[in-house]
């Protein structure tokens, strides 16, 4: 177990770097929608046929509210909504294909949510369809989605499977009753495990499961009952991570439960090692942070080969320079810049009436920013990240190594002449390493807890 010390002193807010520079340190002033569909063409020219594109589609609807849950939701039971979204999205779509001078080829593509499972199987096909009919697939593509345990069908995992989905992942969260109801979202056992054999039966290569620790009145009896139900039914890949409460931020979604029902930041990072402790038992390797994967499984071959990438979707097994985000509040990113949607449905709807990207703010990034966003990404993935006088040196290195050195007293990083490892160790704490290259961070200290807890 790590020493409680340790958690004490690294325990503090910070970015979960999904990307660099992270999102409210955007510098809104200098974007603009001519500025991100510049930066788009670009980059489309640049790496279409060479690597292809990646797609997120952000498909808010839920019938009921999970109350740990931070994304952008809508909160519904009408399934009326179901045309009039994928409409939108669709024509989205259409306006991004009207930048571009040939088919744009996917190399990846993502549902997420809210639940992509509200939607009805047809709808779903008649979306990827409507996408797919538009552009080319590339040889290596990998396309995915988010299920819920509840209401995923055969229809859906069939559907999905018929137009090229072979990953699937599920959110199970924790097997504890007391749990779930805190948390407002209770699955039995019996419905992980029908969905998960379901889509072995249909042939998709990849089953995931997400488990969360740190949740109310969650314990470590809880965490070693969870890991053992997951042994059992041994998803390819998983995301273990921590519950990232931030009710100042999400409001009412993330209520329900008094603050004083979480575990506290030693019992926390209790539950983790405990957990990764366990699951590297079964047979399970840590991929980055907070996931682990069989060695049958992608995201596992693609850290051996050193092709480990991170972006808003989290760790993925292919990198795409380009990756366009549809759908409300959905973020895209050229490797030049960053957009992200309207995150109100009625505004990113009456956008595209218009007839107008519904792009809400973004970033343009700078040399420096592009190249923090190489050393915080090899962290992030690679676990080291290295330069020389000529290639991703920055004049702030000397202050940032200074500011590691107290990390490597306590043993949680090695410092090279040029170059950084992180140990295993530090693993659990990367992302403190990696505020230490945050040079925004650093030269700007949020006036309001925006972040997470690091522990």
């Amino acid at each position: 177990m790590l020493q409680n010390s340790l958690i004490n002193k690294y325990n503090i807010a910070g970015p979960r770097y999904t990307s660099y520079p992270t999102v409210p340190y955007w510098n809104e002033e200098t974007f603009s929608l001519k500025k991100w569909t510049s930066s788009l063409r670009k980059s489309f020219d640049e790496s279409n046929y060479k690597e292809g594109i990646s797609l997120y589609i952000h498909l808010p609807f839920c019938e009921s509210l999970c109350t740990f849950c931070g994304c952008n939701k809508r909160i519904t039971k009408q399934h009326s909504v179901e045309d009039i979204y994928l409409n939108a999205v669709l024509k989205e779509w259409n306006l991004y294909l009207d930048l571009f001078n040939e088919k744009p080829i996917i190399k990846e593509m993502h549902l997420g949510g809210g639940t992509p499972t509200f939607f009805s199987p047809d709808n779903l096909k008649r979306l990827v369809e409507g996408i797919l009919n538009t552009s080319e697939r590339a040889d290596n593509y990998e396309f995915s989605f988010e299920g819920h345990p509840n209401n995923t069908t055969r229809a859906h995992l069939e559907a999905l499977y018929s137009v090229g989905f072979r990953r699937v992942s599920y959110g199970v969260q924790d097997y504890n009753e007391k749990v779930q109801k805190a948390i407002h979202r209770i699955q039995p056992f019996e419905n992980v495990k029908r969905v998960t054999e379901t889509a072995r039966e249909v042939g998709y290569t990849s089953v995931g499961h997400d488990i969360i620790f740190g949740l109310p009145f969650q314990t470590l009896e809880n965490i070693e009952q969870t890991i053992l139900n997951t042994k059992e039914l041994l998803p390819d890949r998983l995301a273990f991570y921590s519950y990232a409460h931030v009710p100042w931020i999400k409001g009412n979604g993330q209520r329900g439960f008094n603050d004083d029902d979480l575990p506290t930041p030693e019992i926390k990072r209790k539950q983790y090692e405990l957990g990764k402790k366990r699951l590297t038992e079964v047979g399970y390797t840590e991929i980055g942070m907070d996931h682990f994967a069989l060695s049958t499984d992608t995201l596992y071959q693609s850290m051996v080969e050193g092709e480990l990438h991170r972006n808003f979707m989290g760790y993925t097994a292919s990198k795409t320079q380009a990756m366009i985000g549809l759908g409300v509040s959905a973020i895209s990113d050229s490797l030049y810049a960053f957009s992200q949607n309207e995150k109100n449905l009625e505004a990113y709807y009456r956008l595209l009436k218009e007839n107008r990207l519904p792009v809400q703010r973004g970033h343009i990034l700078n040399e420096e920013d592009l190249v923090i966003r190489t050393h915080i990404l090899n962290l992030m993935c690679r676990f080291k990240t290295s330069w020389t006088v000529n290639s991703f040196y920055f004049k702030e290195l000397p202050e940032v190594i200074a500011r590691l050195k107290e990390m490597e007293m306590d043993g949680l990083i090695n410092i090279g002449s040029n170059s950084i490892e992180v140990t295993k160790k530090g693993q659990p704490f990367v992302r403190n390493i990696c505020m230490a290259f945050d040079l925004l961070l650093q030269r700007k200290q949020p006036n309001t807890n925006l972040f997470s807890m690091t522990v």
